[in-house]
Order: C-alpha cells, then sequence, then structure tokens
C-alpha cells in the first residue's frame, strides 16, 4: 500500500523576522485547479507578496507559483473582517501574508497585521535566536 503525504504548508519566512505580527486571520482564496494544484505540491512561494485592499476587497499581490510569473489571488473574507484590516491599514500597519495552508479540500491563507522592525529590532530578534539556539545544545 502506497503511503499518502498529507501536504504541509507554505511558510513566509521573512515575515517574523521583517515585523512585528499581531491579529491573525485565517481567510480563503479564489484559485483554479492549475494553482491548487501547485500550492498542494509546494510549488509555491510567499517571499515578496504583500496584501492589499482594492474597493472593499483583498487582493494577494506576487505570489508566485511554480515557475510561473507572480499572480494576483482574491482572497475571502467578510465584511467586518475587510473593515477591521481597513482600520489597521490607515493606522499605518501592513497586511503581511504568514502562511499557506491546506485544510482537506481547501487552501487557507494565514495574514497577519504587522509593523515594520527597525534594524536594531532585527538584530535584537537574531540575538535572541542565537541565545536560543545555545541553550538547546547544553
Amino acid at each position: 500500500m502506497k503511503k499518502v503525504k498529507k501536504p504541509t504548508a507554505v511558510v513566509n519566512r521573512r515575515a517574523h523576522y521583517d515585523y512585528h505580527l499581531s491579529d491573525k486571520l485565517e481567510v480563503g482564496m479564489v484559485l483554479t485547479g492549475q494553482q491548487v494544484r501547485q500550492i498542494r505540491d509546494r510549488h509555491a512561494q510567499l517571499k515578496g507578496t504583500y496584501v492589499t485592499i482594492r474597493r472593499h476587497e483583498l487582493w494577494l499581490l506576487g505570489l508566485t507559483l511554480g515557475t510561473d510569473t507572480a499572480e494576483n489571488i482574491k482572497l475571502l473574507a467578510t465584511k467586518k473582517q475587510i473593515a477591521t484590516l481597513e482600520r489597521k491599514k490607515v493606522e499605518g500597519s501592513t497586511i503581511v501574508p504568514v502562511e499557506l495552508k491546506p485544510f482537506g479540500r481547501h487552501i487557507k491563507l494565514i495574514i497577519a497585521v504587522g509593523a515594520g522592525k527597525k534594524h536594531y529590532d532585527k538584530r535584537q530578534t537574531i540575538k535572541a535566536r542565537d541565545l536560543d539556539r545555545e541553550g538547546r545544545r547544553f
């Protein structure tokens, strides 16, 4: 009998390094069958992607699927969630895609509201990570 490999999530590792993240939200995506297959086969890359709001709709811009160029994908969220994100965006926050996860037949995108880190914040992040790694080693 063949082992069925469970698809794993595609993670935007730069998000935690570049932003102070808060208020995570799980949204759906409008995808074609070919796009779903590429995401399930882990041929997607979240590096360089961002979320914007156009005409009270959420859009994921710059998603790279396989060897294709970056694609723009509509995200599915409630009006209340979009209104909350619009308020945060006006206050100066950024909407950052954090993770693409397959949930059964569906693929969900986890987005978070983030504030950009300064250079010294990034150095502190690196230092804390190195200290944690040293602590686990012994």
